[in-house]
């Protein structure tokens, strides 16, 4: 992790939290994660509340072991070779633009769900940085080869993330998977695309 400290650094803090949540119970998920705006109003949870710093907090905590292991490992395979290419300013800058973006997606979407009395929940994850570092390695590296674990087979990137993108899209209007940011996941990899596209001045 010498060529990537970035990486290196989100991997062991992203761990260590973890290991802290366990040990605490919901203290952190009710002061970091990303609580929905009007949460409070609409009655259905009474614990916590939404606070700005929350759109970068919820990016640390995970739900469960699987739940890091799987972003963890995604951030490594993924966010390794974008590191060694940007560097880690430019990289860092990506992913946590990508952060916020798919936090405040994920707002948005919480409250419409809100106002037509569906039930909304708090966020937590990396899903929605790992989501954007997905995006542009589909597009910086269209070619390269991923092996899928089940079923067992070679996909190129670019056939990858547009797969998963529709999948993500389709889960979130139609409702599949509940419990999981679907719109968090799409605001990471919009963000991401209008990063590489330079909607803003530093890429």
């Amino acid at each position: 992790m010498r060529d990537t400290p970035v990486v290196g650094t989100l991997l062991a803090v992203c761990g260590l939290i973890f290991l802290f949540e366990l040990g605490t119970g919901n203290i952190l998920i009710n002061s970091l994660a990303l609580w929905p705006l009007g949460l409070l109003q609409a009655g259905s949870l009474t614990a916590s509340e939404f606070r700005p710093w929350q759109i970068v907090t919820y990016g640390f905590l995970h739900g469960g072991t699987l739940h890091l292991v799987l972003n963890l490992y995604a951030l490594w395979l993924f966010g390794t070779p974008l590191e060694r290419r940007w560097g880690a300013v430019r990289f860092t800058a990506f992913y946590f633009t990508c952060i916020i973006g798919a936090a405040l997606m994920h707002l948005i979407v919480a409250e419409f769900a809100l106002t037509h009395g569906v039930a909304a929940y708090p966020v937590v994850g990396a899903s929605g940085g790992i989501f954007g570092l997905l995006l542009a390695f589909g597009m910086l590296y269209p070619e390269r080869q991923l092996l899928l674990p089940l079923p067992p087979v070679r996909i190129e990137a670019r056939w990858f993330v547009l797969g998963y993108g529709v999948v993500e899209l389709v889960a979130g209007i139609t409702g599949t998977a509940n419990g999981m940011a679907h719109f968090a996941h799409l605001g990471g990899m919009l963000t991401g695309y209008l990063l590489l596209r330079g909607a803003v001045w530093f890429f």
